[in-house]
């Protein structure tokens, strides 16, 4: 299930929600406006301000991913690769070119038709492994983002707590608002630790949990390719290719050939 992270943030809400409401508080007196905007807002500001703009577009694009996940078919790309090598093995690279339109992965296409066209085994490894790597550096990038943000958000909480504080200095003339102001200004510290840890360190961590797997994911298709180049007998590549997965997500001989 590759929901989990906004399934997590939900949970946490709820239960720091519930425990609030178990000790005796009243979840509407954390609503307070002008310490929402001036975490949330500020956040935002010096988060763009510190990143590209190109970068800071995606934000939206990325947190919609980071709570929707994405799901990569390991057995089919194994089943696949095995049925490739099946056919390099009985007929030679070269009849492998029509097999390749119907491949939808664009990395194992590439690395394919770098086979297919003589490439050198060693050139083929160092321009697949050049794509892991710019992916991987692109996916760090992203995450990055939303570490900045939750370092950047409960300094921006204990500023605006300050400025609340000082609001209050300013009208000590009124002791019965006293109470009431104190406590609506460390709102704003609630608001940056809050979503530093319950938002924005999470998705960052997520992202980088899904740029590790796509990485993992390549570095098999990678081997697969090579395998391929060299004549590598079918059935000993599916197992070698299963030795990337989890031993309880092996299927063995009848699941890779159920997967192709």
């Amino acid at each position: 299930m590759k929901a989990t992270a906004g399934i997590g943030i939900v949970v946490a809400i709820m239960g720091i929600m519930v425990g609030m409401i178990m000790e005796g508080g009243n979840p509407a007196g954390l609503i307070n406006i002008p310490s929402l905007l001036i975490v949330l807002g500020g956040t935002l500001g010096v988060t763009i301000a510190s990143q590209p703009i190109e970068a800071t577009k995606a934000i939206p694009k990325l947190m919609i991913f980071a709570m929707k996940g994405t799901d990569l078919d390991h057995h089919g790309a194994i089943g696949q690769m095995v049925k490739v090598a099946e056919k390099a093995r009985r007929e030679g690279l070269l009849a492998l070119e029509e097999d390749i339109k119907q491949i939808d992965d664009p990395f194992a296409k590439k690395g394919l038709q770098l086979v297919v066209d003589g490439t050198d085994s060693e050139l083929v490894r160092s321009m697949l492994e050049a794509e892991i790597d710019g992916m991987a550096k692109r996916h760090g990038a992203n995450a990055n983002i939303f570490q900045m943000g939750g370092g950047f958000a409960p300094t921006i909480g204990i500023l605006g707590t300050v400025l609340s504080l000082v609001h209050v200095l300013e009208n000590l003339s009124d002791p019965a608002s006293l109470g009431h102001s104190i406590a609506g200004a460390f709102l704003a510290t609630l608001y940056g630790v809050g979503s530093a840890n319950v938002i924005y360190f999470p998705i960052a961590n997520r992202l980088k949990s899904f740029s590790a797997e796509e990485v993992h994911y390549r570095e098999m298709i990678l081997e697969a390719v090579l395998a391929i180049q060299a004549g590598e007998n079918p059935r000993m590549l599916g197992e070698r290719l299963e030795t990337f997965l989890a031993p309880g997500d092996r299927r063995g001989e009848e699941g890779l050939k159920e997967a192709a």
